[in-house]
C-alpha cells in the first residue's frame, strides 16, 4: 500500500505542476503572477521541495540508470497497447497525462525501491552514517 500512495503522491506533484487542464500551477502562475506573486512564489517553493524530495530519493535508490529502466518498461507497455490497438496517441492531451502518469511512475518505483529490496532480499538499504 505504501508503494501506491508514494506513487499518487508523484502523481499530484506532477499534475499539480502542469496538466492540460487551466488547474495546475505553471497556467496558474503566468495568470497571476503581478497580483499574486507571494503566493506562486511560496507555492513554486513548496513544488520544488517535492521534487527535491523525490528526485534525490530516486537518484539514491536506482540510480539514473534503473530511471532509465523503469521509464524503458512503462514506454515499452504503452507500445504494447499502442499496438494491440488498446491505446491511441493522436490525442496531445492523453499523450501529457501519459507523460505524467510515466514519470510519476519512475519517481513512485525510485522512492519505494529501497522498502521493494528489503522485501525481496531481507537486507536494509544503509546512508553513510559518521558513527
Amino acid at each position: 500500500m505504501g508503494l501506491f500512495f508514494r506513487w499518487m503522491f508523484a502523481f499530484a506533484l506532477l499534475a499539480l505542476t502542469y496538466n492540460p487542464t487551466q488547474w495546475n500551477y505553471v497556467r496558474w502562475s503566468m495568470d497571476n503572477y503581478e497580483s499574486r506573486l507571494s503566493i506562486a512564489v511560496l507555492t513554486g517553493l513548496l513544488l520544488t521541495i517535492g521534487y527535491i524530495i523525490y528526485l534525490r530519493a530516486t537518484i539514491r535508490s536506482i540510480g539514473g540508470f534503473g530511471m532509465f529502466l523503469v521509464l524503458s518498461v512503462v514506454a515499452a507497455l504503452l507500445w504494447v497497447l499502442y499496438d494491440l490497438g488498446l491505446l491511441q496517441l493522436d490525442n496531445p492531451t492523453m499523450n501529457v497525462w501519459l507523460g505524467i502518469l510515466a514519470m510519476s511512475v519512475v519517481l513512485g518505483i525510485g522512492l519505494s525501491w529501497s522498502h521493494v529490496r528489503r522485501a525481496l532480499s531481507g537486507q536494509a538499504d544503509m546512508d553513510d552514517v559518521d558513527e
